[in-house]
């Protein structure tokens, strides 16, 4: 029998705290016998969820000692993530770490997971959100917040909310093996593995509003992204050297205008993808890729994901509009 223990502080997410025993409890009816005990375990045996998510108070038979013993520890957000974890919540982690159990986190769980120390010198991840804080507190941890998770074996970290059930499936397929976890997936009405990483769900921030910066040349170029721009096209439009170009859209953007455009063309793809019916060739056309292989290129390398695997997530139709058609992209 493999023991999971949920961490469940106060403030904690009442929809990732139940992910794991609807995984690993799914998982146990699939294969018609117990391979799972899943123990909730909150500092005092009580535990209030999250306001902002729908607040009770649930009581529970294990107090922080239900991690003794546990061959994985599930660590979900919480409301406080942002402030350090109890020592004994991370004391309890670190005892378990040393013992070999697996260390799995969901969303923004993986703050109270970094506070260990564990995840230094590894590769983790987070809700894309908070990635950047997470790689400004723990340096030492190399962050990507374009995956849905991360997995080293005995620590697992994960994307945002919806993510949790990703790593779980993955859980069940190391444990019990591929056919029982495309069981879990199928009674849980879930892709065993989803295309692409959260990259695909990234809000990417609009141009700096500021009058006396870059805004103008900004939005020239967003009205012209059909056009085949160069760096002399846009320094001529800007009036200034393309070095000097170079150096304003570094300072004010953080990025090359080149790179700056690239992103704004995959934005207006995504858009087109959304909420129109075009085929991709015109897509390619309208945002300066110029062909549909060039648009897949890019567009894949950026959200992880293809621009038809897109448009099916994503797609925005009426009620009283029928299904687009399937179509090779």
């Amino acid at each position: 029998m493999t023991v999971v223990a949920v961490l469940a502080p106060d403030g904690v997410v009442p929809f990732e705290l139940s992910l794991p025993g609807q995984v690993f409890g799914t998982a146990n009816q699939a294969a018609g016998s117990p391979h799972y005990e899943v123990r909730i375990c909150a500092p005092g045996r009580s535990v209030t969820t999250s306001p902002e998510h729908g607040v009770f108070q649930m009581h529970t038979p294990h107090d922080l000692d239900g991690l003794e013993g546990a061959d994985t520890i599930v660590i979900p957000a919480h409301a406080g993530f942002l402030g350090p974890p109890h020592p004994a919540v991370t004391e309890a982690l670190q005892q378990a770490a040393a013992r070999g159990a697996r260390l799995a986190s969901v969303c923004v769980g993986a703050f109270t997971l970094a506070a260990t120390g564990l995840l230094d010198g590894h590769r983790a991840t987070t809700h894309w959100q908070y990635a950047a804080e997470l790689a400004r507190r723990h340096p030492h941890i190399d962050v990507d917040p374009a995956v849905l998770f991360v997995d080293h074996g005995t620590l697992i970290t994960s994307a945002g909310v919806a993510a949790g059930l990703d790593l779980c499936l993955h859980l069940v397929r190391r444990d019990l093996g591929a056919d029982l976890a495309a069981a879990t997936a199928r009674r849980t009405v879930m892709p065993l593995q989803r295309d692409g990483g959260q990259a695909q769900y990234i809000e990417h921030p609009l141009p700096p509003t500021d009058p006396t910066a870059l805004q103008p040349v900004l939005r020239w170029m967003e009205n012209h992204l059909h056009r085949p721009l160069t760096l002399a096209d846009i320094a001529d439009h800007a009036r200034i050297s393309v070095r000097t170009l170079n150096r304003h859209f570094r300072t004010q953007t953080g990025t090359t205008p080149l790179q700056w455009l690239l992103r704004a063309r995959i934005h207006r793809a995504q858009q087109l993808l959304e909420t129109t019916d075009l085929p991709v060739t015109h897509i390619a056309d309208r945002t300066g890729f110029g062909s549909p292989t060039t648009l897949r290129h890019h567009f894949t390398r950026h959200t992880g994901t293809s621009p038809h695997a897109y448009r099916t997530a994503f797609r925005r139709r009426r009620p009283d509009e029928p299904p687009v058609p399937s179509q090779r992209s």
